[in-house]
């Protein structure tokens, strides 16, 4: 099968990166040049140059239903109609009431009282400074302290990042950071105890007992770790039973569990929230990217009754808010996100379909350089190393994982890159994520296979000559 490449001309490259180094925008990376978007539809993305792109990445894990469906463009449009924006101090409203009791019925146990915010990092400070009021409510003044786990990703403001273990994201910002204490991930492709998930008696979640008796169970607050890591160490699923050990941690010396599921929340897994695999129930869930799904910002926190009781018996507000934050427009979209996943099977699709996904992944495992490959559902990721045997990285200098992207990027692929985050050793490590939009036929995840292959293909061959 050919292989489509784009169809832009070197003039029409040369006159997009002039545009990019003349308008005001300060994007992210001032070094790439950034092609214009003209328009989306389902899972394909189109430039101004007519080129087609397969976003087999949904953005950043955001565009979980594809782009421009009519639906939810319907739903935002009727909204708007009616009322855009309230504060959240003088009004509720019917699509936030809504959406919070369709997200209760969602999450497991006796999660049921939502806080809306804008996005992930709110998220996740959000459940910090929540996690802090309930223990001060029950007179547990020293509990502050949150433990989280090295190679892992809580968001980019300053709270979230002192408890994200991702070493590149943090190193600039360090003098700012909270002295907030790490474990390690579970990691079994690189397990820092050379053991084998039969083996270890779960000795990363158990080392997570092991740092609550060193600090004093009396200074700790919460434990916050996503279910499945995403881009700290290219999509990392842990062994089932692991978070039945860190619940029982924490129930012990009374700390509050925070599942972060900016990521995995609503589907991305083939379960509601990624945390079900383990038939564990969270003090607090956090979510975002799959909520909005790339139409509006929103991001929700999800506690437990008990945690909401607190507040309303004693202390009778939280001392914490946005300005954004649930609004009709966002609660709307979420609301018609949820209507379209559930019109469509999307979760119990990608149930179903997922092995399936993970399996033709998986036979890329034939081709130089490919260490690992793992995911769940609809989430891949595949580490490459230099050595198969060794699982020695590769050297940075290669920059292999940006020309994986830059290669997939020509033969019309969107991945998600994960090597610069040092999973390996805090400054090695090279990876991509593969998660698609839960709409993705397999028709589709056939051609995404094969513009894999063909980047992997010619990527590998010409690394080849050079270590």
């Amino acid at each position: 099968m050919e292989t489509p490449r784009l169809r832009s001309s070197p003039g029409e490259r040369k006159r997009s990166s002039r545009m990019a180094e003349t308008d005001h925008v300060f994007y992210r990376s001032q070094r790439k040049k950034l092609p214009l978007i003209d328009h989306g539809e389902g899972i394909y993305l189109f430039d101004s140059s007519g080129n087609r792109y397969i976003d087999a990445s949904s953005g950043a894990l955001v565009s979980n239903i594809g782009h421009c469906i009519p639906e939810i463009i319907a739903a935002m449009t009727q909204q708007a109609k009616t009322v855009e924006y309230v504060h959240g101090t003088q009004f509720k409203h019917e699509p936030g009431i809504t959406l919070a009791q369709r997200l209760s019925a969602m999450a497991p146990g006796d999660l049921n009282r939502v806080y809306f915010v804008s996005g992930g990092s709110e998220a996740n400070e959000t459940a910090v400074k929540m996690a802090r009021a309930y223990h001060t409510a029950r007179g547990e003044v020293q509990k502050h302290l949150v433990i989280s786990r090295w190679n892992s990703y809580h968001g980019a403001t300053l709270g979230a990042l002192s408890m994200g273990g991702r070493t590149m994201s943090r190193k600039m910002y360090q003098p700012y950071l909270l002295d907030f204490p790490h474990i390690p991930p579970t990691y079994c492709y690189r397990c820092p105890y050379r053991q084998t998930p039969e083996s270890c008696d779960f000795l990363c979640a158990r080392e997570l007992e092991s740092l609550i008796n060193r600090l004093g169970p009396e200074y700790i607050s919460a434990f916050i770790a996503e279910p499945v890591v995403g881009a700290a160490l290219t999509v990392v699923p842990p062994p089932p039973g692991y978070f039945r050990v860190i619940r029982k941690i924490c129930d012990k010396y009374d700390i509050l569990f925070i599942a972060d599921e900016v990521m995995t929340a609503l589907g991305r897994t083939g379960k509601n929230f990624g945390i079900d695999h383990d038939g564990v129930v969270p003090d607090i869930i956090t979510g975002a990217k799959g909520l909005g799904a790339g139409y509006f910002p929103i991001g929700v926190v999800i506690c437990r009754e008990q945690i909401y009781r607190e507040f309303q018996d004693k202390l009778g507000k939280f001392i914490h808010g946005f300005t954004y934050q649930g609004n009709p427009l966002a609660a709307a979209v979420g609301l018609g996100i949820l209507d379209y996943m559930r019109d469509n099977d999307l979760i119990e699709r990608v149930a179903r379909t997922g092995s399936a996904f993970l399996e033709k992944i998986s036979s890329l495992d034939r081709f130089d350089f490919v260490g690992d490959v793992r995911g769940i559902g609809y989430m891949a990721g595949i580490e490459f190393v230099r050595d198969k045997q060794t699982r020695q990285p590769l050297p940075l200098q290669i920059g292999f994982t940006r020309r994986i992207a830059e290669a997939a990027w020509e033969r019309g692929l969107i991945l998600y890159p994960s090597g610069s985050t040092g999973q390996v050793d805090g400054i090695s490590g090279d990876g991509i994520m593969i998660a698609p939009p839960l709409i993705t036929t397999e028709d589709q995840i056939d051609a995404i296979i094969d513009r894999l292959a063909d980047t992997l293909e010619s990527v590998c061959r010409e690394v080849k000559t050079e270590v």
